[in-house]
């Protein structure tokens, strides 16, 4: 990013969001390639307007830092020191425009792309640049669809719902387990689209591998405004435990709706809850209370993720799992643009494939990539208490017991 964009008066976040960066729009036609010590164009593509429009702002947020921080610390070294450079572009939550801006950046000449939060839309935007032979990370998409069809370009660094799903189970089952088999029975609320519903289908398949049944599958749309009637069905057959897998707005309208009109379960506990972040512990403390979710998370013990986690809250922002996800994905990048020495497309993707990269903000193991999935990456499982949100598992990386059954409602 250039001095120029430093100007008095502009928060960290409004920075970041919106300036500092070639915004795709204002492309009209194909830019000259400069010299290796030049400016090496990353694309992002996330959902900065839009229903999901807070979570894509929050991936860009996270993104723009981590180039920041790159050029700051001298930029690509083994390339003469070149900087990155974002160009910004936003999927308004739609599949064709995500695939537009795939061929806006192309014009443009990123090396890279990196998106797309929703993974319908990273579904269809890694498939166009395939076409290029463009190297594409994912930093938030949980479909393992987005792995899963033979393309070599895409790397994913975080774990899909496939992984997210085995170790939330496991989870659940211990707490289960330790609370004499409190828990017989689940409903599971889901959005509709390819995350929603992927992800309770596994979920419904693995339950019973723990004692639990799965009693009904509630989908809805996306997005929606109530939740009273979904509330009354969960009333009606009174089960156990209600599990939730759903973007923000949905997971905490839905939790909220349960939480007033006070239906008694032993413990919500979501996979991949797109609202079960600081935004709502912050905002609904008291509907948030106890409430449990398998997700990306940091590593709290981890200096970097601390010191980066107040950088972030300093420029009034909240550090969601978006943030240091796609801060990861940049420092990914970038470590892969270091030991290719080049931006040249087979070679960064070569360089990706066999990447060691250590993810120090998160609480993985050594970064392996098979097919384009990192099996080294896991997510965290957590409950908010008192206020706070804490890792209940892995037990290395846990901070608080976990509370379950969770106190009734009187």
């Amino acid at each position: 990013m250039s001095k120029r964009d430093h100007r008095p008066g502009v928060t960290r976040r409004a920075f970041a969001i919106g300036t500092g960066a070639l915004a795709v729009s204002s492309v009209a036609s194909p830019l000259p390639l400069r010299a290796q010590a030049g400016p090496i164009r990353v694309g992002l593509i996330h959902p900065v307007t839009g229903f999901v429009a807070y979570n894509g702002q929050q991936s860009r947020l996270g993104a723009t830092m981590a180039i920041e921080d790159v050029n700051k610390a001298g930029g690509i070294k083994s390339m003469g020191g070149a900087r990155l450079e974002a160009v910004l572009g936003d999927s308004q939550s739609k599949v064709e425009v995500g695939v537009s801006e795939v061929e806006k950046m192309n014009e443009a000449g990123v090396a890279a792309y990196i998106g797309c939060f929703q993974s319908p839309v990273g579904i269809a935007a890694t498939q166009a640049a395939a076409k290029y032979n463009t190297p594409f990370l994912i930093d938030v998409g949980a479909s393992d669809l987005l792995v899963s069809r033979g393309l070599k370009n895409i790397f994913r660094l975080k774990p899909g719902f496939g992984k997210c799903v085995d170790d939330g189970i496991a989870a659940l089952g211990a707490l289960n387990k330790a609370a004499g088999g409190a828990a017989k029975s689940a409903v599971l609320v889901h959005e509709s689209g390819e995350f929603g519903t992927g992800t309770a289908k596994l979920l419904a398949g693995k339950l019973p591998s723990i004692g639990i049944e799965a009693k009904e599958l509630i989908a809805h749309d996306n997005p929606t405004r109530n939740f009273d009637n979904i509330a009354l069905r969960i009333r009606s057959m009174a089960p156990d435990i209600v599990m939730m897998s759903n973007y923000g707005n949905e997971y905490m309208l839905l939790a909220r709706t349960l939480f007033q009109q006070k239906i008694n379960v032993a413990g919500m506990f979501s996979v991949l809850g797109g609202g079960f972040n600081y935004k709502f512990v912050k905002e609904m403390p008291d509907v948030a209370q106890f409430m449990m979710d398998t997700n990306h998370w940091f590593n709290p013990r981890s200096a970097a993720a601390q010191a980066l986690k107040k950088r972030v809250e300093a420029g009034g922002a909240l550090f969601t799992f978006e943030v240091y996800l796609s801060y990861s994905n940049v420092m990914l990048l970038a470590d892969a643009l270091e030991r290719a020495g080049s931006a040249d497309k087979e070679k960064l993707t070569a360089a990706l494939a066999s990447s060691t990269f250590k993810a120090e903000l998160l609480p993985y193991g050594p970064t392996k990539f098979t097919n384009g999935q990192n099996e080294g990456g896991r997510p965290g499982v957590m409950q908010v208490l008192k206020g706070d949100i804490e890792v209940i598992a892995p037990a290395e990386f846990a901070s608080a017991q976990a509370v379950f059954p969770r106190p009734k409602f009187t």
